[in-house]
């Protein structure tokens, strides 16, 4: 057979069957995405996606409209006048104030101790009355009490002169620092678990791993107190005084963070670090008395700053450097639950896993 003939020589049609790894002809998108993407990754896509939506939620709503409610203010006026201004100011719609009727002097000790936000002083010979306000517990209140009394004097065609009783420190603009000094420890504490997560599994073998990360967390718990209070006071001068006082309070805010999201990576493994963001920084942050005090947050965020780790710890900072501590107790309590709760979480959470694995083996 010559070239030529061979060159017109038919083969036979060879079947090719689809490659596997392939795309199907007449898949969707949707089918090729999910063919892309494994159900794993999908879904720790979807929780980033919605934590980061979640995060804008939180802070866009706590903050976009403060209104006062409830601000806790003493009325020092004549025996036969008090009644009758505590029931207008109580009587405000939206009800912006909490006011009770007391003399001057127990008024103004209760402004000290920041059980209250601010005095109001009513003079009868005069048709101007005195605001007594403490910038120290945040600037956000104190301004917010000033517009409402001073619509409330005009109403009655009256002023009131405004002195700042207890302002912040100069170095402490509006009576911020505390909050950011709490957020530079909680992130701090976070980040300590977070990075053990990745050098050594994100979530503990043993309660004896569990044990050790959170040993690991105490001296730097130590150090991050006092590194902070080293910061804010002797090389700042935001927050001056108090110094072993407010270390300790931090050590164990850092602690606490770190217990909290060890014990997260044990329960939800690598998906922890995302429940330690939404605790900590998508509800924690806003409802804390940051920016706004709590008495001008919505009734959510409201509700949550003295329960969660950032508000409890900000009313504790503030109230240990200005207010001479009264008050913390109950937020020093809270920390301290955290802590605890943490840890012992952390530890029983792997040893209960270990269990229910090992019954699992051995049943199947």
């Amino acid at each position: 057979m010559s070239q030529a003939d061979t060159d017109h020589v038919e083969t036979p049609a060879r079947s090719v069957e689809p490659d596997a790894d392939q795309p199907k002809k007449g898949r969707g998108l949707w089918a090729r995405l999910r063919g892309a993407v494994p159900a794993r990754i999908a879904a720790m896509l979807i929780g980033a996606l919605l934590l980061q939506l979640g995060f804008v939620l939180s802070y866009v709503g706590a903050f976009h409209h403060p209104q006062p409610h409830r601000i806790p203010i003493a009325v020092a006026a004549p025996e036969r006048m008090a009644p009758d201004a505590v029931k207008k100011l109580n009587a405000i719609p939206g009800h912006p104030l909490k006011a009770t009727a007391t003399d001057e002097a127990t008024a103004r000790e209760r402004l000290r101790t920041g059980e209250i936000s601010g005095v109001l002083i009513v003079k009868p010979g005069s048709r101007t009355d005195t605001l007594l306000t403490a910038g120290a517990g945040g600037a956000s209140t104190a301004s917010a009490l000033e517009t409402v009394i001073e619509k409330a004097e005009k109403a009655q065609n009256r002023s009131a002169s405004v002195v700042d009783a207890f302002p912040a420190q100069a170095g402490d603009a509006r009576g911020l620092s505390s909050f950011y000094l709490v957020v530079g420890w909680t992130v701090g504490g976070y980040l300590l678990a977070a990075l053990l997560g990745v050098s050594l599994g994100a979530r503990p073998a043993t309660a004896r791993g569990a044990g050790r990360r959170l040993l690991a967390a105490v001296p730097y718990a130590v150090l991050s107190g006092l590194g902070g209070a080293a910061i804010v006071g002797p090389l700042l001068g935001a927050l001056n005084g108090h110094f072993l006082a407010l270390s300790a309070i931090g050590a164990l805010v850092v602690f606490g963070a770190a217990a909290m999201t060890i014990a997260f990576q044990v329960l939800f493994g690598v998906l922890g670090i995302g429940v330690t963001i939404l605790l900590f920084v998508v509800l924690g942050n806003p409802s804390a008395g940051g920016a706004y005090g709590p008495e001008l947050l919505p009734p959510f965020w409201r509700a949550l700053s003295p329960a969660l780790p950032n508000g409890a710890a900000t009313h504790a900072v503030r109230h240990l450097m200005y207010f001479s501590g009264h008050g913390i107790a109950a937020n020093v309590a809270v920390l301290t639950a955290y802590a605890l709760g943490g840890a012992l979480v952390g530890i029983l959470g792997v040893t209960l896993i270990r269990r229910r694995r090992a019954a699992a083996a051995a049943a199947g």
